[in-house]
């Protein structure tokens, strides 16, 4: 029961940052996770890849909760998705393969150094300037494989890396962030099926798990997410949102660092 509070505290958490700044949960799920399981015994060759497959699960259900109210705003890109969707379902899923080749320390440092540089980009506000359209298909599935397998390595929804995409691209803010926040689905979906499957023989894995995925966590956390990001949403009306994003940069720094000291 404990352990399902903790979760819960997690969750609302990444609600309301969630409803902030329009990120993924990500980027806090995966690193307060891996900090949350080594408290509790979780052995460590599969502490990462746990927060990881766990995290992704997360993702679902909320991206399609994201997504419906983005479809309703018009703001999809539905092409471009529909482009972007079959590299990165591939990505996503070899994704796991890959991590289950990889120790979960050495996956430690490849997230608390991804979590790090975002906290740069995000507290110095750097957006990439339009310089190009769209590339055809073949640049499009490339893309999407890319994003699949950084997202699924990492444990987000690859929201950091499809929006500044489509931005580079010359899209608009508004379509950029509803578009990625599309392609969130198919990383989570295929990313999770991944890390279900790869870790479904590890003999290490801690009751009330489907592989890499841990339910309780996922309960917890998806649970006091959908309450609490309609709270963030409505704090960007009434607190000094640039304020807040470099408190929160500098938030996810010290959660890369300790991350990377655990």
């Amino acid at each position: 029961m404990d352990n399902l509070l903790i979760y819960l505290m997690v969750g609302a958490f990444v609600g309301i940052i969630a409803g902030l700044f329009g990120v993924g949960g990500g980027l806090i799920i995966v690193p307060v996770l891996a900090i949350i399981f080594k408290y509790q015994g979780v052995v460590n060759d599969i502490i990462m890849h746990l927060a990881i497959g766990t995290s992704l699960a997360t993702i679902i259900p909320t991206s399609i909760s994201s997504v419906i109210a983005h479809h309703r705003h018009g703001a999809v890109l539905w092409p471009a998705f529909m482009r972007l969707s079959p590299g990165i379902l591939i990505g996503a899923f070899v994704a796991a393969y890959i991590a289950d080749q990889i120790s979960s320390d050495t996956l430690k440092i490849g997230v608390g150094v991804f979590v790090a540089v975002v906290a740069i980009k995000m507290f110095f506000d750097i957006k990439p300037k339009p310089r190009r359209e769209l590339p055809g298909k073949t640049g499009m599935t490339l893309a999407g494989s890319v994003i699949g397998v950084v997202s699924a390595l990492i444990g987000i929804g690859g929201g950091i890396l499809t929006t500044p995409f489509l931005l580079w691209c010359n899209k608009t803010i508004r379509n950029a962030i509803a578009t990625s926040a599309a392609c969130g689905l198919p990383i989570a979906i295929a990313g999770a099926a991944g890390y279900i499957k790869t870790g479904l023989n590890s003999p290490m894995l801690p009751e009330l798990s489907s592989g890499y995925v841990y339910w309780p966590a996922f309960i917890g956390i998806c649970l006091a997410s959908v309450v609490f990001a309609p709270v963030g949403a409505r704090l960007t009306h009434k607190l000094p949102v640039d304020l807040l994003r470099k408190c929160f940069a500098l938030l996810l720094a010290v959660i890369g660092i300790r991350l990377l000291l655990l």
